[in-house]
């Protein structure tokens, strides 16, 4: 395992905007706060959603499309730089009125409501191509 300590810096509780993205949301405000790194929870409501699932065999992203409306609970996540862009690495749990459940990898949704908590750290957090998973991630 690598690992690297850090001190939590700004914290900060938001209200997500209506009929907007919500990982889009994340990774704006991230840039407008000059935010290199951080940890955040969130809960809400979406009205749509697009799921990745990885696919470790093929090691690529298929995508999982509802259009339907859901309860978020919850959205966890980190704001690291992905090439040269801030970059919201989303996971939820989406629930449907009858109480069942959907989740993983968060490409987009439409927000219907949604209130985060994000804690920034006193440190850059770059993501670079790891050759055994195929994937990006956290070079440390």
């Amino acid at each position: 395992m690598d690992y690297e300590e850090v001190q939590g810096a700004r914290e900060y509780v938001a209200r997500l905007d209506h009929g907007k993205d919500w990982r889009g949301q994340i990774e704006d405000f991230a840039e407008s706060e000059g935010i290199d790194a951080a940890f955040f929870f969130g809960l809400g409501a979406v009205q749509d959603a697009t799921l990745l699932f990885y696919d470790q065999d093929t090691q690529e992203y298929e995508p999982i499309e509802f259009d339907e409306p859901f309860e978020v609970a919850p959205a966890v996540g980190n704001i690291s730089w992905l090439e040269d862009e801030r970059f919201a690495h989303t996971h939820v749990a989406l629930s449907r009125e009858d109480g069942s459940t959907v989740a993983g990898h968060l490409d987009t949704a439409t927000t219907f409501a949604g209130e985060l908590w994000v804690r920034e750290f006193d440190t850059t957090l770059e993501r670079e191509h790891d050759e055994v998973t195929d994937l990006d991630l956290w070079g440390l």
